[in-house]
């Protein structure tokens, strides 16, 4: 849900691509359907995702990384310790203080997923920001 969230705000112009990729994602698996569902409520179709697993060539690559939870950073630090200075938890980008933790909703009810999609959403105003302000320092 974040990686689409995010996606369907970010300018038409930005040169950042977003994508997704878990710390125990089985590869290959679609979205559930209360993700589908809930995403499909703000009309964005999340119906083509599949899942991936973390490799190090993705965390090579990518300038940011945005973990949900604290264990899901401290897993891809463990395994990945070159991550250290591009690592970030969604919530920190959250307009209010407090918990920043995002826990996967997967296997909860549709409201849960609701819950969680709102609580990624209200993340993605401050990402969008951070990843604008990096956008102007990497310009030569």
């Amino acid at each position: 849900m974040a990686e689409f969230l995010l996606r369907s705000q970010l300018p038409a112009e930005c040169s950042w691509r977003v994508e997704s990729a878990g710390t125990s994602a089985a590869p290959g698996m679609p979205a559930s359907a209360g993700a589908i569902e809930v995403m499909a409520e703000m009309e964005i179709d999340i119906r083509a995702h599949r899942s991936r697993p973390l490799t190090e060539a993705l965390v090579r690559e990518a300038e940011v990384i945005v973990a949900m939870t604290r264990d899901h950073r401290d897993t891809i630090l463990d395994h990945f310790p070159i991550a250290a200075r591009r690592i970030f938890l969604l919530g920190s980008f959250a307009p209010v203080s407090g918990e920043r933790e995002i826990s996967d909703p997967f296997g909860g009810s549709v409201q849960i997923y609701r819950l969680c999609r709102d609580t990624i959403a209200s993340t993605i105003p401050g990402v969008v920001d951070f990843l604008s302000e990096r956008s102007s320092e990497r310009q030569p």
